[in-house]
C-alpha cells in the first residue's frame, strides 16, 4: 500500500503534459512540381554568350550553402561576404534570437524551486503600556532577522512544460526567421549586382547605337548638301537620334538606383565605392539542383517558420487547459531572529515555516473556458497557415523551373532576332548611301536594331536572375552556413530549447 501511495505521490508530482502532443504534418499525397517528369536540362542558347549555355536539373541534389560563387564572380562574392558581416537587419535578426533564445530559459525557471535570501536589521521601541517582548525584558532592544524564502511549484499537469515547449517554438521560429532574412538579404543583393550588370550593359549598347546613328546622321547631312535627299529626312533622323538620347538617363537612373540598393545590403552608404562586374563576367552554373517536394518542409525557412509557430499554438492549448486544473504552491522559510550579531548560529534562535497552497479556480466569468477556445482556434489557425506555406513553396519552386525553361527560349529567339537585326541595318546601311531605299526605311531598321539589343541583354540577365530564383525558392543553402551570429550554436536547436523533464 505505502509503495502505491509513494508511487502515485511520484506521479503526481513529476506530473504529466496535458494537451497535444505536436507532430511535424507531412506533405498530402505525392505533390509534384508539374504533370510528368521533371526536364532532364535547359536548353542552350546559340549566340547568346555566356548567359545561352545549357543548364543540368539534378533531381534531389543538395543545394550548397555559398551557391552565389557558381556564378564565378569574384567582385560578387566579395559583396555577399560583405553583406553577411555588415549588413544591420541580419544584425536585428540575430540579436533577436539571441533574445529569444534567452527567453526560452527564462521561461524553463519555474521548474526549479525558487530561493532567496534576506537580512532584516532593525531597532525598535516597545510601549511601557505593553509587556517587554525580547527575553531580556527590554523596551529598547534590537532584531536581526536572517531567512531563506523558498517556493516551489510542482508542474502537475505540464502546464509550465507546455509553456517551455511554447518559448522553444517561439525561439525556433525567430531561428527560421533569420534564415529567411539571410536568404532575402543573399538573393536581394545578387539580383541587385546581377540588374546593375545589366543596365550598364544596355547604356553601353545604347551607346555605341547612339555613335552609329550619330555616322548615319553626318552621311545623310552630306547627301542632303549635294541634294540627294531633303533637308526633312535628315531632321528625322536627327530626331530620332534624339529620341534614343532620352533613353540615356533613365538608365543611368536605374544604375544609380541600383548601386545604392547594393551600398545598403552591404551595409554602407551610397557615396562608397564599390566593384561593379560586367554582365559578361556571369557564367551559369552548369547544374542546378532540384529538391523534391517533400525535401522543401527540411529546407524553406518560412515552412519551418509556419511549422514552428503551429508548434507554439499546439503547446498553448497545453498551457491553457492546465490553467484550468488544480495547482499546488510549497513554500518554506527557514531563518535566524536574534537580539545581537553574536546570537548568529548559536542553538535555541531558529524559526522556520513550512506550507502548501491547493489552488482550484472556480469561476472567472468562463474566461479561461474562452482561453482554452481561443487557444484551439489559433492551432487550427496556425494549422492551415502552415498548409498555405507549403503550397506557396512548392509553386513558388514550379514557376522558377518554368521561368529557367521559357527564358531559355526568349533568350533563343532574342538572340536571332538582335542577329537577324543588326544585318538588317547593315544592308540598310549600304543601300541608303548607294540611294537605294528611303531614309525612311532605315530609321526603321536602327530603332528594330536598338529594340533587339536591349532586349538581348535584358533576357541574358533574366537567365542569370532565373538560377538565382531557384536557389532561392529551394532554401538557398542555410543548412550549409552558421548565420545564427552565434559562436558555437547547438547542432539541436529544438533539444536546446527543452527543458528536461
Amino acid at each position: 500500500m505505502r509503495r502505491a501511495v509513494g508511487l502515485s505521490l511520484a506521479c503526481l508530482l513529476s506530473g504529466c503534459a496535458i494537451g497535444p502532443n505536436f507532430h511535424r504534418p507531412t506533405l498530402p499525397g505525392h505533390p509534384a512540381y508539374q504533370n510528368g517528369a521533371v526536364p532532364g536540362d535547359v536548353h542552350a542558347s546559340a549566340g547568346a554568350g555566356a548567359a545561352g549555355q545549357a543548364q543540368r536539373l539534378v533531381s534531389g541534389a543538395d543545394v550548397p550553402g555559398d551557391w552565389w560563387k557558381l556564378f564565378q564572380v569574384p567582385e560578387l562574392d566579395a559583396l555577399v561576404a560583405r553583406a553577411l558581416a555588415g549588413s544591420p537587419s541580419l544584425q536585428a535578426a540575430q540579436a533577436t534570437l539571441k533574445a529569444s533564445w534567452e527567453q526560452t530559459k527564462v521561461q524553463g525557471a519555474p521548474l526549479l524551486p525558487s530561493i532567496s535570501a534576506e537580512f532584516n536589521p532593525t531597532r525598535n521601541k516597545t510601549s511601557r503600556a505593553f509587556s517587554a517582548v525580547p527575553g531580556s525584558n527590554a523596551y529598547l532592544y534590537n532584531i536581526h532577522t536572517l531567512q531563506l524564502n523558498i517556493s516551489y511549484q510542482p508542474d502537475l499537469w505540464g502546464g509550465l512544460r507546455r509553456q517551455i515547449e511554447s518559448a522553444a517554438a517561439q525561439a525556433e521560429m525567430q531561428r527560421f526567421q533569420l534564415e529567411a532574412t539571410t536568404n532575402t538579404l543573399i538573393n536581394t543583393l545578387v539580383l541587385a549586382v546581377i540588374q546593375q550588370a545589366s543596365v550598364q550593359a544596355q547604356i553601353e549598347a545604347t551607346r555605341q547605337i547612339i555613335d552609329s546613328q550619330q555616322h548615319v546622321l553626318q552621311v545623310m547631312e552630306t547627301q542632303q548638301r549635294l541634294g540627294d535627299i531633303s533637308l526633312a529626312n535628315v531632321m528625322a533622323q536627327r530626331a530620332a537620334l534624339t529620341q534614343i538620347e532620352a533613353t540615356l538617363p533613365p538608365l543611368m537612373q536605374q544604375k544609380a538606383q541600383a548601386h545604392d540598393q547594393i551600398a545598403v545590403l552591404v551595409g554602407t552608404t551610397p557615396d562608397a565605392t564599390l566593384p561593379e562586374p560586367k554582365l559578361e563576367a556571369f557564367r551559369l552554373p552548369s547544374a542546378l539542383p532540384v529538391s523534391l517536394p517533400a525535401a522543401l518542409l527540411e529546407q524553406r525557412p518560412d515552412i519551418r517558420a509556419a511549422e514552428a509557430q503551429m508548434h507554439s499554438a499546439s503547446a498553448q492549448v497545453g498551457v491553457a487547459i492546465a490553467n484550468r486544473l488544480p495547482n499546488v504552491q510549497l513554500s518554506a522559510t527557514p531563518g535566524q531572529a536574534v537580539n545581537a550579531m553574536s546570537q548568529f548560529f548559536t542553538p535555541g534562535y531558529g524559526n522556520w515555516t513550512i506550507g502548501a497552497m491547493v489552488m482550484q479556480p472556480i469561476f472567472q466569468g468562463f474566461e479561461l473556458l474562452h482561453l482554452e477556445r481561443e487557444a484551439r482556434a489559433n492551432l487550427l489557425a496556425a494549422t492551415a497557415q502552415y498548409r498555405s506555406t507549403v503550397l506557396g513553396a512548392i509553386q513558388n519552386v514550379a514557376d522558377t523551373m518554368q521561368a529557367l525553361q521559357n527564358d531559355a527560349d526568349a533568350l533563343s529567339i532574342s538572340a536571332q532576332n538582335d542577329m537577324a537585326a543588326e544585318k538588317s541595318l547593315t544592308i540598310s546601311r549600304g543601300q541608303l548611301s548607294a540611294g537605294d531605299i528611303s531614309p525612311l526605311l532605315l530609321r526603321s531598321a536602327q530603332q528594330l536594331q536598338m529594340q533587339a539589343r536591349l532586349t538581348l541583354i535584358q533576357t541574358q540577365a533574366s537567365r542569370f536572375s532565373d538560377s538565382v530564383a531557384l536557389f532561392q525558392a529551394l532554401g538557398g543553402g542555410w543548412w550549409h552556413r552558421n548565420d545564427s551570429g552565434m559562436r558555437n550554436p547547438p547542432a539541436d536547436w529544438k533539444a536546446a530549447f527543452t527543458a528536461p523533464g
